[in-house]
């Protein structure tokens, strides 16, 4: 069965399977690479987003006083930068997606 889980912290589906893409049909790889294109597309929509939220926390940070606040929002935006770069990796996996693997 082919499976697409929602990853929260990216805010995307990506494909759940347990097993290697060889021991999947033609037919169950073309499911996949099928769903992959829609979800695929949505991907810069979705860093668009995260990058407007980067934008605000930098403003919020230029004007922050506390030190404290500072090293929290510096946090966020670094958290956020990293599921960007983490979702342009999906993003380039393209045709060639590689499935998460679980033991």
């Amino acid at each position: 069965m082919i499976v697409f889980v929602f990853d929260s912290r990216l805010g995307i589906p990506v494909p759940d399977i347990k097993v290697t893409w060889d021991e999947l049909t033609s037919s169950e790889q073309e499911e996949i690479m099928n769903k992959w294109e829609e979800v695929r597309g949505d991907i810069p929509d979705r860093i668009k987003e995260i990058e407007q939220e980067i934008n605000t926390l930098q403003k919020k940070l230029y004007e922050e006083e506390e030190f404290q606040k500072s090293c929290e929002l510096n946090s966020s935006i670094a958290e956020l930068a990293s599921i960007i770069n983490d979702l342009w990796i999906w993003y380039r996996a393209g045709e060639s997606v590689k499935v998460k693997m679980h033991a």
